[in-house]
């Protein structure tokens, strides 16, 4: 090449936007050693509050009176149900040997196409369909999971929990265990938001070039997709099976570390301290691996644990535990990452509600390392 090395912008951040201001949010934060939501800790939530009061909390910056939740829920009850011509609609997506987030990604975008308020992006018009959306999503899940199994999808129950008919629909319309509901929701509400993750900071840029909320969604389920974002816990199983006893553990992260591999679900960007949604998250993979009969994968994923902690001062973020969390609730492990979809929706809408409410374009500019004053070579002289 001709021509010589120029720079400008110095100071270009090349890694991630690491430690990066991208804009200002009060959705939700990590502050000191915990997780927040609208001010409220994660540890209080998971212990008090249900996913249609986190719902509602991160929509609308407080929490429900009961007549309020109880609209709210009602709502959202009404809307998990999926019309007739849009289950037609969906069979029509192939759903086997294909990855279930692209097969997610093009069945939320294929709702916006049966939503006649798809391109209304008022702020009425908005929460309405962020409704439509977060009430779909698990049923949307559930139906990917018959279809691919040549089954007709089984429709909700009204008046039930996200958490209840996703159990329920699951099963192909068994009563769902009352237990792994509950433990179902509070998996839901530990991950409904990140403060600034990848998938929301996917769902606010589409958002603030005032695209409609279906897109804004179907970025957030695009960025969702990668095994660095969403697909790590589905990673988690994998690795615990292919490891498969106490034995094996203990070689496998000896070689991890010599190797300098990465262990999927160890380590945080910015919790440095610990992530306090695998705090929650291991006492139930300790309880269901027990009633399971498979104590042994809680056992294998303490040793590795321990293991990184002690060696590289490293230690779990949410995906480690979750991974024999949904494995004991006999939940499909490629739905994994469809699931964390289930529940972030409701943050991403609530980024999208943010951004849209104090809008300007997201413009970076990029730090330039390439040649300068190139000349125009004709053909004959490359």
């Amino acid at each position: 090449m001709s021509g010589t090395e120029v720079t400008t912008f110095d100071g270009a951040i090349d890694k991630g936007l690491e430690g990066v201001i991208a804009c200002s949010t009060s959705v939700s934060a990590i502050q000191d050693t915990t997780l927040s939501y609208r001010g409220y800790t994660i540890e209080d939530l998971a212990a008090n509050a249900t996913f249609e009061e986190t719902i509602y909390l991160l929509w609308n910056g407080k929490l429900p009176s009961q007549k309020e939740l109880t609209t709210f829920t009602a709502e959202l009850s009404r809307e998990q149900a999926l019309c007739p011509e849009y289950i037609a609609a969906l069979k029509v997506i192939p759903a086997k040997d294909v990855h279930p987030m692209g097969w997610m990604r093009t069945a939320v975008s294929l709702l916006g196409h049966f939503d006649p308020e798809s391109q209304d992006n008022t702020p009425h018009a908005n929460k309405h369909k962020a409704l439509k959306l977060t009430a779909k999503m698990g049923t949307l899940v559930c139906a990917l999971e018959s279809i691919r199994k040549g089954e007709e999808p089984i429709a909700p129950k009204p008046g039930k929990s996200i958490a209840w008919n996703f159990m329920y629909m699951l099963s192909g319309g068994k009563e769902p265990n009352s237990d792994y509901v509950k433990v179902f929701d509070t998996c839901l509400v530990l991950h409904a938001d990140h403060e600034l993750n990848c998938s929301a900071f996917a769902t606010r840029v589409t958002a603030s070039s005032l695209s409609d909320l279906h897109s804004a969604i179907v970025s957030a389920i695009g960025a969702l997709k990668g095994p660095l974002h969403g697909g790590a816990n589905e990673q988690v199983i994998l690795m615990l099976k292919k490891i498969g006893s106490i034995e094996n553990a203990k070689r496998f992260v000896n070689d991890a570390l010599s190797a300098k591999e990465k262990v999927m679900g160890i380590g945080h960007r910015v919790y440095k301290n610990g992530d306090p949604r695998a705090a929650i998250l291991k006492k139930y993979s300790n309880q269901l691996t027990q009633q399971t009969g498979q104590h042994y994968m809680y056992e294998m994923s303490v040793l590795i644990d321990d293991a990184m902690n002690k060696e590289k001062g490293l230690m779990p973020n949410v995906d480690f535990y979750s991974a024999t969390v949904y494995y004991s609730l006999g939940i499909p492990t490629d739905l994994f990452t469809p699931i964390f979809a289930v529940s972030r929706i409701a943050g991403w809408c609530a980024h999208a509600f943010e951004q849209y409410a104090n809008n300007r374009i997201y413009r970076p500019r990029g730090k330039w390392m390439g040649p300068a004053n190139q000349e125009w070579l004709p053909m004959e002289k490359r």
